[in-house]
């Protein structure tokens, strides 16, 4: 038992072990070791594991190259989740294994929508007038 663990400390945890969960669930999927045909024709990045305080539930971020059968995609994982859920438990260590929510990553469509507007005539004239 941590009596004087900072929030700090909690947090750097709550990064390391999202950050192991990633690295497996990639691992898994790069390797083919889910017998799904959707996740078989389709690369699939896990761009961001987000974890709760109490390390029990697990956030999925995750994007198909090129954006490819996103709904496809997410079905199948989420059809798949007590496997990846077994897996990670198996791999990471933690006292309870992580129930995982696969979703959408939706920050490279916001990036590109921040980019168009940055790009935009207007946005560049009143940039350009400094």
């Amino acid at each position: 038992m941590k009596t004087n663990e900072t929030p700090e400390g909690r947090s750097v945890r709550l990064l390391r072990v999202g950050e192991q969960v990633r690295h497996v669930l990639s691992d898994i999927l790069m390797r083919g070791d889910v017998h799904d045909e959707t996740l078989a024709s389709h690369l699939v990045s896990v761009t961001e594991v987000r974890m709760t305080p109490d390390l029990r539930h697990a956030i999925v971020f995750v994007k198909p190259l090129l954006g490819q059968d996103e709904e496809a995609v997410l079905k199948a994982l989420r059809t798949n989740t007590a496997f990846f859920q077994r897996e990670v438990a198996n791999r990471v260590r933690v006292r309870y294994a992580a129930k995982i929510k696969f979703r959408a990553d939706e920050s490279f469509d916001e990036g590109g929508k921040i980019d168009a507007i940055l790009r935009s005539p207007k946005v560049a004239r009143d940039l350009g007038e400094e």
